[in-house]
């Protein structure tokens, strides 16, 4: 059997192309750390947990003997008391990954990266663009800006590295949920949203995301970046999906960014310091000023990326937040 080496494995994308790889015979060796919830890797053959972290010394030890890496970890939070555990993780962890797959003497990595990396512009936005550093948003933004720029940098020096940019992924195993995506969702079905404000992201079903990954093993040329998404929808357009789906009524009015922002700013600079939990993250009302409309192109002729229908990712995201406890 092919062996693959993972990080990340335990997360939302993570998961998923754990599962894709072992049903397409690859043998994996997932990453995991000693404290993570490993529910996600569940009843998959094919699949050895090795315990350890990004940062390990002994890294190269870990992934010897292993063709692949698919170097999916990375810290997801737009909480700005997180900094610090962003460019640790992300840039650092990055680094030392590839330099510890270097060692072993990996044939191919593929380097999980995010539309997040590349910005974004008034338009649909392709591979080609770059927004300043200085204008991402956030330090997670900046976090996987810098950690694609390891990736290219050791593409440069020799190593065969594929760059794949996921957009907004939804459906199952979302475990967290993720920030943009699965929180969306979940707060819908809690009817937690009560309005709206005029933004977009591009969406993709998270199993079209995961073969991508393989897809870019397979055919992706070092040193580029593909970008993995499919619709550019409207928040509005979502939530009304997402009412079709659940028989829940979508918010009917839209807010200007201010609201959100002042509940925002007041949340993380002055309640978060006295202890109490901020519920909605001030990099993430930043981001939504712009809408995240991306063109996948690239990576549909040059990869053959999958393009599900929006409405089944959706779904399937749906019944799997529920049936797994995350709604009352």
């Amino acid at each position: 059997m092919k062996k693959a080496f993972i990080t990340g494995a335990t997360g939302f994308v993570g998961a998923n192309l754990t599962r894709l790889l072992t049903s397409e015979n690859y043998f994996v060796s997932a990453l995991v750390r000693p404290n993570s919830n490993i529910n996600n890797l569940k009843n998959i053959q094919n699949l050895e947990i090795i315990p350890g972290d990004l940062n390990d010394s002994n890294l190269w030890e870990k992934i010897k003997g292993c063709q692949y890496l698919f170097h999916v970890a990375a810290h997801y939070s737009l909480w700005q008391r997180d900094k610090e555990l962003l460019y640790q993780n992300n840039v650092l962890g990055t680094r030392n990954i590839l330099a510890a797959a270097k060692k072993a003497g990996v044939e191919r990595i593929v380097y999980t990266s995010s539309v997040a990396a590349i910005g974004v512009g008034k338009n649909p936005v392709d591979e080609t663009h770059q927004s300043p550093i200085e204008e991402l948003v956030g330090d997670y933004k900046k976090s996987k800006y810098l950690a694609e720029q390891e990736a290219i940098q050791a593409a440069k020096s020799g190593q065969d590295i594929v760059i794949v940019n996921p957009s907004t992924p939804i459906g199952p195993w979302d475990i967290k949920p993720t920030p943009t995506g699965g929180d969306i969702i979940v707060r819908f079905l809690k009817r937690q949203m009560p309005a709206y404000i005029n933004t977009g992201l591009n969406l993709i079903d998270v199993r079209d995301v995961a073969w991508g990954h393989l897809l870019a093993l397979q055919k992706g040329k070092s040193g580029e970046r593909y970008i993995l998404g499919n619709q550019n929808l409207s928040l509005k357009q979502i939530l009304d999906r997402l009412a079709t789906i659940s028989n829940i009524p979508a918010p009917k009015n839209a807010i200007p960014a201010w609201i959100p922002f002042s509940v925002a700013w007041i949340d993380e600079k002055i309640l978060a310091p006295l202890g109490k939990t901020p519920s909605v993250p001030l990099d993430g009302v930043r981001m939504a000023k712009h809408p995240m409309y991306y063109n996948p192109g690239k990576a549909i002729r040059e990869l053959g990326l999958p393009q599900t229908p929006i409405d089944i990712a959706l779904k399937d995201a749906v019944d799997w937040f529920i049936s797994n406890g995350y709604i009352n």
